[in-house]
């Protein structure tokens, strides 16, 4: 408690505790350690014998390891309706998102399933270069972040605007008709690319960067984002055999009425 002193003209007058100075060191350790773990996952750690502090670090790194050996049977018939129920939208969902990314639908299946579905399709012969490459947009997200995801509510997969920007970014410097091969390279390794930035930026815990966009920004970006996708569609609304590759409304309705003779229902 601070000393209470009185004043000449009788007011009480408190003393103001100020903390000791720290120093720098100090100071930059304890930002640190607010930026990068917020939650102090840590805390617990003090007097705890060495193996008892690997398991815990290993059980915050991949949370896998935590909640595995406390499944039951009752959880997994739960989680096995809700990936059906997931399943059910997931699949078609990959399909679309590689069509908004101008690359084949079957990249959005399943790697094990990938000979089965092109031996009857008409894309077997022209697109043998896709096995090796072929990877589940729908599948494997979700089941690396089994393992080292800590959320049970969170959606994890492609989305749209990722499709989008990929194929707006490529399209500029190859044509997905006259190169597929070489655009479905440049593909996978934009998403390569975008996956280690990612990983870095979950392994030094840099989320705190989203907090530095402003409201407007997410919004403008939700905006531009969802007008994009409906500027995208018109070409298989409208039924038009040739369409411009690149995203901007101009171009966009400059194809339209560039190719307003094959909309389909002037030509009924």
């Amino acid at each position: 408690m601070a000393p209470v002193r009185v004043g000449a003209t009788g007011e009480t007058l408190n003393k103001v505790n100020f903390a000791a100075p720290r120093s720098f060191a100090t100071a930059l350790k304890s930002d640190l350690k607010e930026t990068l773990f917020p939650d102090d996952p840590f805390h617990d750690f003090k007097g705890k014998p060495l193996p008892i502090k690997a398991k815990k670090a290993v059980q915050y790194f991949v949370p896998i390891f935590e909640w595995l050996p406390k499944y039951s049977w009752k959880l997994f018939m739960r989680d096995l309706l809700a990936g059906i129920t997931i399943a059910s939208l997931a699949i078609p969902q990959g399909i679309s998102y590689a069509k908004l990314a101008n690359i084949p639908p079957i990249i959005g299946l399943c790697k094990s399933v990938f000979n089965t579905l092109t031996t009857a399709s008409p894309l077997y012969e022209s697109s043998n270069v896709l096995a090796p490459h072929c990877a589940d947009s729908s599948f494997v997200p979700p089941l690396i972040y089994a393992v080292f995801g800590s959320s049970k509510h969170i959606a994890v997969g492609t989305v749209a605007a990722c499709s989008l920007i990929i194929a707006s970014t490529i399209e500029t410097k190859v044509n997905p008709v006259e190169q597929p091969d070489l655009y479905l390279n440049l593909v996978f390794t934009a998403t390569l690319v975008s996956g280690v930035t990612q990983l870095i930026l979950g392994v030094f815990r840099l989320g705190i960067l989203v907090d530095f966009l402003s409201h407007s920004t997410i919004i403008g970006f939700m905006g531009g984002t969802a007008t994009l996708i409906c500027l995208q569609q018109l070409k298989g609304i409208l039924g038009l055999k040739h369409f411009t590759t690149h995203t901007d409304m101009v171009s966009v309705i400059r194809a339209i009425f560039k190719n307003k003779k094959e909309v389909y229902f002037l030509l009924n």
